[in-house]
């Protein structure tokens, strides 16, 4: 409403501003995802789980990989298929809701 001052809301990022700013502060990770999901289909399996790897991800590092949110499985996943799309048959993606 016009000369109504209503108090101010910082504007938070989107999870795919937070997810592409842990992307670019930590590389590693999505080529560790890589080779976990590599490891995997070479040892058989047929699908292969973004959460799962997220946690191998994590045992795998003695005090976690601080800030690896599980809001970025989704991300990590459609960046995967994108540059292999050669795994699209093992690792599952659905619509996306949000921008």
């Amino acid at each position: 409403m016009p000369g109504l001052d209503l108090p101010h809301h910082d504007v938070r990022p989107t999870i795919t501003e937070q997810f592409h700013a842990f992307d670019a502060g930590h590389p590693w990770v999505y080529r560790a995802l890589e080779q976990l999901v590599v490891q995997r289909l070479a040892a058989g399996a047929k699908r292969v789980g973004m959460k799962a790897l997220f946690e191998a991800l994590r045992w795998r590092h003695p005090h976690g990989v601080k800030g690896l949110n599980n809001n970025y499985t989704a991300l990590y996943a459609r960046r995967l298929l994108a540059e292999h799309p050669q795994w699209a048959c093992a690792i599952e993606v659905r619509r996306r809701r949000s921008p």
